[in-house]
C-alpha cells in the first residue's frame, strides 16, 4: 500500500482549522468578556496588564493577552465589561464570619430568648449583600443557629436573596458552660434558645454532638478549644475541651469528611488543638515558640481576625453597658493579637485571612488587610491569604481563589492597585459572583 506523504505545511494548515473548530464551539455561547487593565490571575505570580477574560457559564473559560473583540473570540453576543482603568483580581474570602450577627451595643440585651430563627434570618439578609458587595464573593461562618444559617445559604445558592457563597459551620462544638454556650440564663432557657446540638461532656457524647451538627447540614466543624473574650463569663481564655474530647472531635469530623477549625486563644488550649489534628486555628492569641513549632509541623493554618480585637478594643473605651468579665478579658486578649499575628508571620506559618465580622460590621472585613499591613505582612502575602491560602483551606484550590481557566469566575476589580495600597480593597466597584455581575 503506497504510502501518502503530508508536508509540514499541511499539518500546520490542519492544526490550525482544528484548534479554530475547537474555539468556535468553546467559544459559541460565551456569556461574559471582562477586559482587565491589570489582572491579578494567579495571586502566587506577577499581575499581567491588559488582559481579557472570557466567562463562560460562571466559568473562566479563557484569558488572553491583550483586548480581544467579541468577533476575534466568535462571541458576537456576549456581555462586555470595560474595566481598562481598574485592578482585577479573584473574589475575596474571609474564613470567619457570623453572618447571622452583628454586634451592635444598643441592642436589647435579651434579644436572643425575645426573637424566633425568622427573626434573625431575615435581620441577616443585609449582612450577606454588604459582605459580597464589599468584594468577599466567599465565606466560612463560624457559628451560627442551625436553623438560621443553613436556610441563608440554600436561599443563596438558589438565588432568592443576595450573598457570598457560604461555608457554614452551624452551631459550635464546646463544652457545657463553655465558649461556645450561652451564659447568663437559666438552664431550661439555654435548651430552648439553643437547641444543644454542639454541647457536650466527654469524648463520647463529643462524638455525638459532631455527628448532630454534620446532621444539620454542616460543612466544616467549629470547636471552642478554649473560653473566649465575648462570652458573658469570667472563665478566662484557657483550654476548655480535654485532649480526649477534642481527639473525639477532630477523629469523628475527619471521619465524615469535614474540616475542623478551633477557636483558641490561651497557648494550652492553642497546643491541643493542633495535636488533636485540627486544620486551623481562630485568633491564637497566645501562641508560643511550642505552638510555632506544631503549627508548622503539622501544617495547620492561623486565622489572626486582628480586626475584632480591635473592634472589641473601642467598644470597651465606649460601652458602660459592656458586662466586667467581657472587658477584663479585652483588656487582656486585645494586646497580645497583634504580637501573636508577627510571630506567626516571622515564623512563616500558613496564614489565611479572617476578620470574626459580626463582632466587626459586616461589609468593613477589608479593614482586617489593613491592620494585616500595618502588623508587617506584604500587601501581596495579603492577597494571596485572601485568595489562595483560604481557598486551599476550604479545600476549594481548584474552583476558588485564582482566575485561572475552568476555575468559579469570582471576579472583583479595585480602582487603585493593593499591591501598592492595600486600602484599595475598603473600594469594590465591580463584584462578579459565579459569572453573575452583582455589583457595577
Amino acid at each position: 500500500m503506497k504510502k501518502t506523504k503530508i508536508s509540514k505545511q499541511t499539518i500546520k494548515h490542519l492544526l490550525t482549522a482544528s484548534v479554530l473548530i475547537v474555539s468556535s464551539c468553546v467559544n459559541a455561547n460565551v456569556d461574559t468578556i471582562i477586559y482587565a487593565g491589570q489582572a491579578l490571575i494567579d495571586p502566587l505570580e506577577p499581575s499581567r496588564s491588559k488582559q481579557t477574560l472570557v466567562i463562560d457559564g460562571g466559568k473562566v473559560a479563557a484569558v488572553y493577552d491583550g483586548y480581544r473583540t467579541p468577533q476575534s473570540l466568535n462571541a458576537p453576543n456576549a456581555k462586555v465589561y470595560d474595566l481598562k482603568d481598574k485592578y482585577v483580581m479573584p473574589g475575596l474570602i474571609d474564613m470567619h464570619v457570623h453572618l447571622a450577627f452583628e454586634r451592635n451595643p444598643a441592642a436589647n440585651p435579651h434579644q436572643w430568648v425575645t426573637e424566633y430563627a425568622t427573626d434573625q434570618a431575615l435581620r441577616a439578609i443585609p449582612n450577606l449583600s454588604n459582605t459580597l458587595e464589599a468584594g468577599f464573593t466567599s465565606v466560612r461562618d463560624l457559628g451560627g443557629p442551625h436553623k438560621v444559617i443553613f436556610a441563608l445559604k440554600r436561599a443563596v445558592d438558589n438565588h432568592r436573596i443576595i450573598g457570598p457563597r457560604i461555608f457554614a459551620a452551624g452551631d459550635f462544638i464546646s463544652a457545657t458552660g463553655g465558649h461556645g454556650d450561652l451564659h447568663g440564663y437559666r438552664h431550661d432557657i439555654n435548651q430552648l434558645v439553643t437547641g444543644g446540638l454542639g454541647i457536650c461532656n466527654g469524648a463520647d457524647d463529643c462524638r455525638r454532638a459532631v455527628r448532630s451538627v454534620v446532621k444539620s447540614g454542616a460543612d466544616v466543624i467549629k470547636v471552642t478549644a478554649t473560653g473566649g473574650v465575648l462570652s458573658n463569663t469570667a472563665a478566662g481564655v484557657k483550654q476548655q475541651l480535654t485532649d480526649d474530647e477534642l481527639a473525639a472531635i477532630v477523629t469523628t469530623a475527619h471521619s465524615l469528611g469535614r474540616k475542623v477549625t478551633a477557636h483558641a486563644h490561651g497557648t494550652e488550649g492553642i497546643n491541643a488543638a493542633i495535636k488533636a489534628g485540627v486544620n486551623s486555628i481562630e485568633h491564637g492569641s497566645y501562641l508560643n515558640k511550642a505552638s510555632i513549632e506544631l503549627f508548622k509541623q503539622h501544617g495547620t493554618y492561623l486565622v489572626p481576625t486582628l480586626l475584632a480585637g480591635a473592634t472589641v478594643t473601642e467598644e470597651a473605651k465606649s460601652n458602660p453597658k459592656m458586662p466586667a468579665a467581657i472587658v477584663d478579658k479585652v483588656k487582656q486578649v486585645a494586646p497580645v493579637m497583634k504580637e501573636a499575628f508577627q510571630k506567626a508571620l516571622k515564623h512563616k506559618i500558613n496564614i489565611a485571612f479572617g476578620t470574626d465580622s459580626g463582632v466587626s460590621r459586616h461589609g468593613t472585613n477589608a479593614k482586617e488587610a489593613e491592620l494585616m499591613v500595618a502588623y508587617g505582612m506584604s500587601e501581596k502575602q495579603v492577597l494571596v491569604s485572601a485568595t489562595v491560602s483560604a481557598a486551599k483551606l476550604l479545600g476549594q484550590e481548584h474552583n476558588l481563589g485564582r482566575l485561572n481557566t475552568g476555575m468559579n469566575a469570582d471576579i472583583i476589580a479595585l480602582n487603585k492597585n493593593p499591591e501598592h495600597d492595600i486600602r484599595a480593597l475598603q473600594q469594590v466597584p465591580f463584584v462578579m459572583k459565579a459569572g453573575i455581575v452583582y455589583k457595577e
